[in-house]
């Protein structure tokens, strides 16, 4: 089991030049799980490409529901408590230490490509390539 990070769960989704090392972390560990903050921002991306014509409207509905089918059970809330403790022992916005948080909690890393995340937590996230 691992926490796959907002960033992997959108380059699992959204067709990019990670699409196929996500694949291969699928493959490796097909066992995801991430804060209920995850659907906010994977929103915010599919924002992101709409307004940049590089989704359609149809096609960001038909992502959105195939990843929240993928996630569907694997969500979790996290303490604010726990946030609070990680944000004040690094410079970490604290939706990137929820992420963190619910790591810590199944003793597992946080699988990401955010090099300053790793930077600030490197005995719990890990960097896509080299997992």
């Amino acid at each position: 089991m691992i926490v796959a990070d907002t960033n992997i769960i959108s380059y699992t989704f959204i067709k990019s030049n990670l699409t196929e090392k996500c694949f291969e972390l699928l493959k490796k560990d097909p066992d995801w799980i991430s804060p209920l903050l995850w659907k906010s921002e994977f929103r915010n991306v599919l924002m992101q490409h709409i307004r940049f014509n590089s989704l359609d409207l149809q096609t960001a509905i038909e992502i959105m529901t195939i990843a929240e089918n993928f996630m569907k059970s694997n969500e979790y809330e996290i303490e604010s408590k726990d946030v609070l403790e990680l944000i004040t022992s690094s410079k970490a916005s604290a939706y990137d230490c929820e992420f963190i948080a619910l790591a810590k909690k199944f003793n597992i890393k946080l699988i990401t490509t955010d090099n300053k995340l790793i930077g600030s937590f490197p005995d719990t996230a890990i960097h896509l390539n080299e997992f």
